[in-house]
């Protein structure tokens, strides 16, 4: 004897989603795909619902990103106890920076577009600045110098993470290993002699010792 069929469910309204929800689907795609993978439609998907219901939440994805940026920051950078002297004030607080963005590296593709910010990250902007001028600088020439710091922290970071991600499982030679492994000393005598440490030397973690170096140019140069 045949079973009635079960009642067709109403397709209705999708299921109401919090802003905590869109905020951790658009922070797992950025993480695993890339920014430019996040958009109102992938991540509707990602959330089971419609673009039109993420526009409740937030405006576009402009917006989206400022709320990755301020839930990251909110949740990874803390705001250590800084020192009297200037030169390392600055260092501490560039440091903080670089050890919050490095275990997140999308973070800093965001910010490198240099119109998307995270106001609670402005405090250590405010520390680094203030510590040059402190250290002899003019307000216009700190600025300078902070974004000399931005550029080599942040560029120290997307290095980073890009060789790390290329070189990810797998374990053959690369072009760059080939190309040192060829070198003429007379042609090159310098680089042919750290050629076969080349790839550990210049892998090794050293942003520390950048860092203070720059900012000891910085303030040398008042």
């Amino acid at each position: 004897m045949p079973q009635p069929s079960a009642p067709r469910k109403s397709p209705g309204r999708p299921p109401r989603i919090s802003r905590e929800e869109v905020i951790g689907a658009a922070r797992r795609i950025v993480a695993e795909e890339g920014v430019d993978r996040l958009t109102m439609r992938r991540l509707a998907a990602e959330i089971g619902s419609t673009p039109m219901a993420l526009y409740h939440h937030v405006r576009n994805k402009e917006e989206l990103l400022v709320l990755l940026l301020d839930d990251h920051t909110a949740q990874a950078l803390r705001r250590p106890e800084l020192p009297a002297h200037p030169r390392e004030r600055i260092v501490v607080a560039a440091a903080a920076i670089h050890e919050a963005l490095a275990a997140c590296p999308w973070i800093v593709e965001v910010l490198t577009a240099d119109d998307l910010m995270s106001t609670s990250a402005l405090w250590f902007v405010e520390q680094i600045v203030d510590g040059l001028v402190e250290g002899g600088l003019s307000a216009e020439r700190a600025v300078r110098g902070y974004r000399a710091i931005w550029y080599y922290t942040a560029g120290e970071i997307v290095i980073r993470a890009t060789a790390a991600r290329r070189r990810a499982g797998d374990d053959r030679a690369t072009y760059r290993d080939q190309v040192f492994g060829d070198l003429d000393p007379g042609d090159l005598p310098r680089l042919a002699q750290v050629a076969d440490r080349w790839a550990a030397l210049t892998g090794e973690d050293t942003y520390l010792d950048g860092l203070r170096a720059l900012v000891d140019g910085l303030l040398a140069a008042r």
